[in-house]
């Protein structure tokens, strides 16, 4: 469906200049921002293209020690680009957003801002390398104070995954069948450093499941973490 130019311009490499950087807790994350990531769909689609926001909704409401309102949104988008036919590619995928004002109404406002734009880069970079899709499977680079005390993630294996040959070999911080009935609807437990945190998709609709493993949800991170001494101690 897509033309030849079209997909030459998609298998491009990134552009560095693009790129953003943003450091968190010690770390450096990339990132594109959303208007960029439109106009490069406008160019490469010839505006053939469009998005529905599927579902928006707060999952989280609390106040900060600065008194602030602090809002947390969950959203999906979904993104549709078109041939001369109509005929249409279907993209779809989550967000999270967080807003942090004085008033409710603002923090609500930029939480669920922040959510769709979320979404809206998440289902773009499916369609490859120009919408930031690179950036997403690399390890977030550490700032250079921290650089040697951080540990990459690493993958928990999946109780089937995880043989009497491995046990012997490796003692790892946690029993990995802790986590199964995380593992059995389709989410992931990674080692971050000191804590153990969760990726998966639409991760708030699960929340009941992972916080009934002791997990907490960091607003500042966006993240469900556990501390790995937790672990060791449970």
């Amino acid at each position: 469906m897509l033309s030849e130019n079209q997909i030459k311009a998609l298998s491009y490499n990134l552009d560095e200049s693009r790129v953003k950087t943003i450091d968190k807790a010690g770390m450096s994350f990339k990132y594109i921002e959303t208007y960029d990531s439109i106009n490069v769909a406008n160019t490469i689609f010839s505006y053939m293209w469009d998005y529905t926001i599927t579902r928006l909704e707060e999952v989280n409401r609390e106040i900060n020690q600065n008194s602030n309102h602090v809002i947390t949104f969950s959203a999906i988008v979904k993104v549709k680009i078109y041939d001369n036919q109509r005929n249409c590619i279907e993209r779809e995928d989550t967000g999270v957003g967080i807003g942090t004002a004085r008033s409710i109404g603002e923090a609500i406002d930029n939480a669920s801002k922040s959510a769709v734009s979320d979404s809206l880069k998440r289902a773009l970079r499916s369609m490859g390398a120009q919408f930031g899709n690179n950036l997403y499977s690399k390890t977030p680079t550490t700032s250079k104070n921290q650089q040697q005390n951080y540990q990459q993630p690493t993958q928990l294996q999946q109780p089937q995954q995880y043989s009497q040959q491995n046990q012997q070999q490796t003692q790892p911080f946690h029993n990995p069948n802790d986590f199964s009935s995380l593992y059995s609807i389709g989410l992931t437990i990674m080692e971050q450093g000191q804590n153990l945190v969760i990726i998966g998709d639409d991760i708030f609709s699960k929340k009941d499941s992972i916080k009934a493993c002791g997990f907490r949800w960091s607003g500042e991170n966006k993240m469900w973490y556990k501390p790995i001494e937790q672990q060791q101690a449970a």
